[in-house]
């Protein structure tokens, strides 16, 4: 306890931290909320002098928003096929990495590698592994170099694939985008459930090789259970994370957002993209709209994810 004469002392070390705290974060959040009900505002015209109207117009805009849609049902695919797919394969890894000695720490820093590498490059690298060099939509194809993906595919006789390229489809680059993300969020998850699993009593193995039971119950009977918090964790920072869902999606595929060519353009872009797009476009009340609706939906998706785990999740 802080003696009661010297608290003095106690806040004049955190305000450092608090000034820092509320000018970069309190400040932003607040003046979010304020300009998401400024109808259609635009910082060059408030600095002219301009007063807007309070209401509710920038949702209504965002939400009419030609490829609002898009945005939306991008942003939730990607979480709901990237998260549980990422998760599995990291609790996966995690026991296979705890359960071997010789190079463990070798291989925890070969996993963690993406986790300290840009995203951007990461991007630009997918992006080159899976370009097709060459015009795949001519008959027959022009291919000068098919990709790595493709190439390996190849040995399986799998035709080239146009991955990424002009003209590609929807599904062919939300496939890219899966990969990509699943593998860039491994090493955090992978790192946090193998943390638990080092600290998970050994008796509980013990015991269960005693019985002879098999690996895939020892696996669900008792290593999910006990990992449940840390598996609650990564799962809602995994949807958090991936509600806010953008550099990725630049580094492979550019500003664009999509294959190049008009039909491609923005076929992939986010909820992020789109407030992105929006501030470059000066409409910061838009932006702070659609952050808002993002923030509801990230907050709603989050209770429903405490809410479950409350009856999942064994402390």
């Amino acid at each position: 306890m802080v003696d009661s004469k010297h608290k003095w002392k106690a806040w004049l070390y955190l305000l450092p931290a608090l000034v820092l705290l509320a000018v970069f974060t309190v400040y932003p959040i607040v003046n979010t909320i304020r300009l998401a009900f400024l109808e259609d505002y635009n910082m060059m015209l408030a600095a002219r002098g301009k007063v807007f109207e309070f209401g509710f117009k920038n949702f209504e805009m965002v939400v009419q928003y030609q490829g609002f849609l898009t945005c939306l049902k991008n942003t939730i695919l990607l979480c709901v096929l990237t998260v549980p797919i990422s998760t599995i394969l990291a609790l996966l890894i995690a026991v296979a990495l705890n359960s071997i000695k010789p190079l463990r720490r070798v291989l925890q820093t070969i996993y963690f590698l993406p986790y300290v590498t840009n995203s951007i490059a990461i991007g630009m690298v997918f992006a080159a592994m899976f370009n097709v060099v060459g015009n795949i939509a001519s008959d027959p194809p022009l291919i000068e170099t098919a990709g790595i993906i493709n190439n390996f595919l190849g040995l399986f006789g799998v035709e080239p694939i146009n991955w990424i390229n002009g003209g590609s489809s929807y599904w062919a680059n939300m496939t890219v985008m899966i990969i990509y993300i699943v593998w860039n969020a491994l090493p955090f998850k992978i790192l946090i459930l193998l943390g638990g699993l080092q600290s998970v009593n050994k008796q509980y193995y013990d015991a269960a090789k005693v019985d002879g039971t098999s690996r895939g119950r020892v696996l669900r009977k008792i290593t999910v259970p006990l990992l449940s918090p840390m598996i609650a964790y990564v799962v809602i920072t995994g949807f958090i994370g991936g509600f806010k869902e953008y550099s990725s999606i630049v580094g492979v595929f550019g500003e664009a957002m999509g294959p190049p060519g008009s039909v491609g353009m923005g076929q992939m872009n986010t909820m992020v993209g789109y407030i992105y797009d929006s501030l470059g476009g000066q409409h910061q009340g838009r932006a702070s709209a659609a952050a808002l609706i993002l923030f509801a939906i990230i907050l709603a998706v989050t209770l429903i994810n405490l809410q479950v785990s409350k009856k999942r999740v064994h402390y």
